[in-house]
């Protein structure tokens, strides 16, 4: 099969592209630098150049291939841009908005069979102690609005008789995260820099988790799926589970009235959502390594320590 991945270099992409090659998929994937290329090859895909809002270019690029992976995102470059300039998710809005319907276009036009998108979980309402599936209508926040189009788009592909996938992922964690960088420092010191109730579930996966359900995608149906672990924990619990993993005290949770103060992220992280994986369960053969943060957590803390 050609498979076509964008976003092939970041923390998911670059864990998608070897499996996919070693599977015997022949791969093509988008780089933003030299650099980036020559790692692309040396996992034995083909790196090529390519700007997202080139219509044509695009065009030309994806003709001929059989899926197209959209991994593609921009983050805010820091924790602090990302709640408190709005802006700074300027680019990530056009990626989502823009980007993914001219893949879909190109896609379209190309002869693609399948299509597969990412997306956000926890753009989920806060629904408490309640499982939380793919019925569950989305609330995302205004900072992630764009998340909906990209996933329009992804439908669009199915009706004009393709295979769109959307993957909603839960909140990734892992070695190379950034944010698990900015947040090592406070939970060290007693704090945990997420918002919410203690009681209030999160739901995660790890990145590696993540791109092994990406492959397990290759052969699901067209529609919606969670990709999460198996047990969503308590936000006590999350932060006690990489508390113990550092070997250092529980950290206490920031007080309610500091959750205002972070805007409409703060308004989002702060939601109890228990997310259900069992429709991909169900779809595929993809289990989570780490059915829990509390497994996954002691893994994360030792690959931080040999590197």
């Amino acid at each position: 099969m050609k498979v076509f991945v964008t976003g092939a270099t970041g923390v998911i992409g670059r864990r998608v592209v070897p499996p996919l090659v070693k599977a015997g998929h022949d791969v093509t994937a988008a780089a933003r630098s030299a650099e980036k290329a020559a790692t692309l090859r040396q996992a034995g895909a083909h790196a090529v150049a390519l700007d997202l809002f080139d219509r044509d270019a695009v065009r030309r690029t994806v003709a001929g291939h059989d899926t197209i992976v959209n991994l593609a995102t921009h983050m805010p470059a820091s924790s602090t841009r990302m709640l408190l300039m709005p802006g700074a998710w300027r680019e990530n809005d056009r990626i989502r908005r823009e980007g993914s319907a001219i893949l879909v276009d190109a896609a379209i036009a190309g002869g693609a069979t399948r299509f597969i998108q990412e997306s956000f979980a926890p753009i989920y309402p806060d629904c408490g102690d309640r499982w939380i599936d793919e019925q569950v209508t989305p609330r995302p926040a205004s900072y992630n609005r764009t998340i909906l189009d990209a996933e329009r788009s992804a439908e669009r592909f199915t009706e004009s008789g393709g295979v769109g996938v959307v993957l909603r992922f839960a909140g990734f964690y892992g070695p190379d995260a950034r944010h698990v960088h900015e947040m090592l420092p406070y939970i060290r010191k007693g704090w945990a820099p997420i918002p919410g109730s203690p009681d209030a579930f999160w739901s995660s996966v790890t990145h590696d988790d993540a791109a092994t359900a990406v492959v397990a995608a290759l052969d699901v149906p067209a529609g919606i799926y969670n990709v999460t672990d198996d047990e969503p924990l308590r936000r006590r619990e999350y932060f006690q589970a990489l508390a113990n993993a550092l070997g250092v005290r529980p950290p206490k949770l920031p007080p309610a009235w500091v959750t205002p103060l972070m805007g409409s992220v703060g308004e989002l992280l702060a939601r109890s959502l228990r997310i259900s994986n069992q429709k991909l369960r169900r779809a595929t053969t993809w289990t989570p390594t780490y059915p829990s943060a509390r497994e996954g957590w002691p893994a994360v803390v030792a690959a931080l320590r040999r590197a």
